[in-house]
Formats: C-alpha cells, structure tokens, sequence
C-alpha cells in the first residue's frame, strides 16, 4: 500500500483500490492510475478511455450527491483474457463507494446529442459504456459497480 497526496492506494493483482477524498488531483491521478493499469494489462487505447470516462462520471456523481472532499474508494479490476474473433479482450470492472447509500445517481433524460444543454449526459454515456451498471447499499454507504465490455463482445 503506498500513501501520496491525500490517498491509500493498494495494487490487486488485476488492478487497484484506492482510497481517496473527491478532489480534482485525485480525479486527475486516478485518470492516470487507470491509463497505466489497462496499459500495463494489454487494454486498448479505446477500452482505457472508456474506463476514465466511466470513473469520472461516477466520481462527478459522488461528488455532486455528497459534495467536495467526500471519502471514496475507488477500485478498478481487468478481468482474464477472453477469445473474441482473432484475439484475447478483457473486460474491466469499475467501482466507486461512498458514504451516502440514499444519495443515489439521478437519471437527467438528457439526449447525448442535444447540443443545448450544459449537462445530463453523465448517466446516459455510463449506461453505453457500462450497460447493466448497478448500485448496491452497503453496511457504510452505496457502491456503483460497472463493467466496461471487452471490445469484441457482443453489445460493446
């Protein structure tokens, strides 16, 4: 476990957990965390861009329903390789806890390609790159758990 600026963070075996406050740096240092995990796990440039995304909505998430500075945990996992066509994809799980279970993500209903409003499209993208997400109540909080797909799987 290594301790920087203001965060615990614990390599897995097939990714990280991180313990964090809900600050921009941090926000930007997960970022970076995430590109060098699925780098490091063969991911394609695509997939890590999906998974930073995904991350930084939930995060934007948290911090809007719990405000600035909230403690989160963040963990992110690259599943073993699958076969799909002519090579071996992995898919990536995404989770984000924090300490507010009843403040849950609220759906805006926003079209992704409406150029007139400023925001809303946070859940909509998760749902496309994440389909299934879910959250899940836990003994301290909620916990937003997603699977960014493999590039090769059906859906993705």
């Amino acid at each position: 476990m290594s301790h920087s600026l203001g965060w615990y963070h614990t390599p897995t075996p097939t990714g990280f957990v991180l313990h964090l406050s809900a600050t921009p740096d941090h926000l930007r240092a997960t970022r970076a965390l995430i590109g060098k995990t699925l780098a490091d796990a063969g991911a394609d440039e695509g997939q890590s861009y999906a998974v930073q995304l995904v991350m930084s909505e939930l995060f934007g998430n948290a911090v809007r329903a719990c405000g600035d500075f909230v403690p989160l945990v963040a963990e992110v996992a690259v599943e073993p390789p699958q076969r799909f066509g002519g090579g071996a994809e992995r898919g990536v799980r995404v989770r984000l806890h924090d300490p507010y279970r009843l403040a849950l993500p609220v759906r805006a209903y926003v079209r992704l390609d409406d150029l007139e409003v400023e925001s809303g499209r946070g859940l909509p993208l998760v749902d496309l790159l994440a389909p299934g997400w879910r959250v899940a109540g836990t003994p301290v909080g909620k916990q937003v758990r997603c699977r960014i797909p493999a590039q090769g799987e059906s859906g993705a």
